[in-house]
């Protein structure tokens, strides 16, 4: 009997934790899928509190760190964030990471409490100095705490290693005893360990706020609601109006980044807050760079790969550019601008051509340094090609085109890769194909370097090894986005002249632009002469192959076709009207189950269904089937054939 009724308790108990987990659900933004997973995430959730309840004390520095590393950890679980996203929680991280999350009013009662303090610590000095100032034999404690100018005295004792020096404070002669070369390299050594310790833990603290930016929701809106930007942002201008050596601004940089592009309006306000001009100084002081006359900057092409440190926060600093300036692509910037948006694209220029450590890290900063330019304004990128010309650069036509060969080279490594197409390679498709329409001579460098003049023309351009082929390839994507890019800018190249792309491409490759503009009877629509002006009226030359292979040329291939046998050959014009009618029958059944639906080019060079056209084609079928069947039966009638035929 006593151990049935041990063992119905302890179902009991069983049975009364298993409740209370159920009752004791966290407040958070936690997806929880099983009961088996819930005991875990209320043991991490309740150590995330304790831990922020822990490191918002006074700790030493390595339990400090452990703690914050601690939540670093649990930060990345998006399901046990709940503790972490509270509002007291972001203050004592933002604390800790060196930001000040004190609103307007806070900040002037702060400033009034502190010229209060000021002002009795002074009054209070004062009167300590007024007091010990008649006694001989003053305490050299007392002494040290006056606020008194203080020289230095020709005095010194040598003991030993240890040189000890003397000051004089005032005009009494007090003397007080300076610490010598081992107690003051003891200092120095304590001073830089507990630096490090706080910069660890500085990072630390700002790796979970990063980590709760990006997961949590919630986060992000309480980070607006408290005026984290503003904070963060006020840190990172007082570092760069320092003039100092940036350094250990990485992880402030990343949040800045996630913050801009998780929350539409703190972009705007970072705009407000001149966020491209301030952004574009610290790019400069993180380069080293010097500005000559004339807005030039002066490169030293013997200087070494910037390290690996240097490139991260550049990177970051470029994607947080990228979301304050996209808005501001195709608008009409203001004289103001324009000269903010210039010297911006020169300093991209410069990011172009530089060395990093390491090819991966070069490619990612290419690559944000793109995502920027073809976000500007058009007529801001002339600073591009605005450089002298020396021996070591590509030029052609008397300009330096360093920045466009960098752009192509850099197109062909992501055409090469071909991952993630849409992301990688849009943005400089976009970027040149622009910049051709604007600028003639950057498209007739890189007509020269696509499109050179056909002499193999037995090839068909998408097998073509080249680049030419690699883009005619992309013209038939999946992704209408990477099509249309890679078509515009092959366009853009032949002048949006129709007969020269279609030589270059195909007529198949080039049928859906050419769709798109109602190009397809081959004559240029009124409505896209806009950059007519900007093109040229010099003729494509032909190579001597090319023009002896022309009238074999298929043109919807794009190459010269193998002689095929004639389908037709030994058939009379009967069964060839027959065969074609067959023809006809097909299509209209496969138009009529949707399967497929026939199209006709209009007059204005766009594509239309032939509805109207099968649909008249078959009535006239079923009427002639019609007056066959009636004309059968009447003669199959006696008496009635020769009224019927009157």
């Amino acid at each position: 009997m006593h151990s049935w009724t041990t063992c119905l308790q302890q179902q009991q108990l069983e049975e009364f934790r298993k409740n209370k987990i159920r009752d004791c659900l966290p407040n958070s933004d936690s997806d929880i899928d099983s009961d088996d997973e819930r005991p875990d995430l209320l043991l991490r959730e309740d150590l995330a509190a304790a831990l922020l309840c822990f490191v918002s004390g006074q700790l030493q520095p390595a339990v400090l760190r452990a703690c914050l590393h601690t939540l670093r950890i649990l930060s990345r679980d998006r399901r046990a964030l709940g503790p972490m996203v509270t509002d007291g929680a972001l203050f004592t991280l933002a604390h800790l990471g060196g930001i000040d999350l004190l609103q307007p009013c806070q900040l002037h009662d702060r400033s009034k409490t502190e010229a209060q303090w000021d002002r009795t610590q002074t009054q209070i000095h004062r009167a300590e100095a007024s007091s010990c100032q008649g006694a001989a034999d003053s305490d050299v404690k007392c002494a040290v705490s006056f606020s008194v100018p203080t020289k230095e005295v020709c005095v010194s004792t040598t003991n030993g290693s240890d040189r000890h020096f003397y000051k004089q404070r005032g005009n009494e002669g007090h003397l007080v005893l300076a610490p010598g070369k081992k107690d003051a390299r003891e200092e120095d050594s304590e001073k830089d360990r507990k630096e490090e310790d706080g910069e660890v833990c500085r990072k630390e603290a700002m790796k979970v706020l990063c980590n709760l930016i990006y997961n949590s929701p919630k986060a992000q809106e309480r980070a607006s609601a408290l005026r984290l930007l503003q904070g963060l942002w006020e840190s990172l201008k007082q570092g760069i109006w320092s003039r100092a050596p940036p350094t250990g601004q990485f992880y402030k940089l990343r949040l800045l980044f996630l913050l801009t592009a998780l929350r539409p309006e703190l972009r705007l306000q970072l705009q407000q807050e001149r966020g491209v001009l301030v952004l574009t100084i610290a790019l400069e002081q993180y380069l080293a760079l010097r500005w000559a006359e004339g807005h030039q900057l002066i490169t030293d092409s013997t200087a070494p790969p910037i390290s690996k440190e240097v490139s991260e926060d550049v990177i970051e600093i470029l994607k947080t550019i990228f979301n304050i300036a996209h808005r501001f692509y195709r608008q009409e910037p203001d004289e103001e601008e324009a000269a903010l948006y210039r010297r911006l694209v020169t300093v991209l220029r410069h990011c172009l051509l530089l060395s990093c450590d390491g090819a991966d890290t070069l490619e990612e900063l290419q690559g944000h340094t793109v995502n920027i330019l073809s976000a500007l304004p058009l007529t801001c990128l002339d600073v591009l090609l605005a450089v002298p010309v020396d021996q070591a650069s590509h030029k052609y036509e008397g300009v330096n085109m360093d920045c466009v060969h960098a752009l192509l080279l850099f197109m062909d490594r992501r055409l090469n890769r071909g991952q993630k197409l849409k992301e990688k390679l849009t943005p400089v498709l976009s970027l040149l194909t622009e910049s051709s329409r604007v600028h003639r001579e950057t498209r007739h460098y890189l007509r020269q370097k696509i499109l050179p003049p056909l002499r193999d023309v037995a090839v068909r351009p998408e097998q073509d090894s080249t680049l030419r082929g690699q883009l005619v390839r992309l013209m038939t994507h999946v992704d209408t986005d990477v099509k249309d890019c890679a078509a515009e800018l092959l366009f853009v190249l032949c002048k949006e002249n129709v007969s020269r792309y279609v030589k270059y491409t195909g007529y198949g490759n080039a049928a859906g632009l050419l769709a798109a503009r109602g190009l397809l009877n081959g004559r240029r629509n009124s409505g896209d002469g806009q950059f007519a002006s900007h093109y040229s009226s010099d003729s494509d030359s032909d190579t001597e192959e090319y023009r002896e292979a022309r009238s074999k040329i298929n043109l919807v291939t794009g190459r010269v076709e193998a002689e095929q046998p004639d389908p037709m050959e030994g058939m009379t014009d009967e069964e060839k009207e027959e065969e074609a009618r067959r023809l006809i029958c097909m299509i209209n059944r496969l138009s009529q189950d949707q399967i497929i639906q026939p199209m006709g080019v209009t007059a204005d060079g766009r594509l239309a269904p032939l509805w109207g056209q099968m649909r008249g084609c078959t009535e006239e079928e079923d009427e002639d089937e019609e007056d066959e069947e009636e004309e059968q039966d009447l003669n199959s009638m006696p008496g009635l054939k020769d009224k019927t035929i009157k």
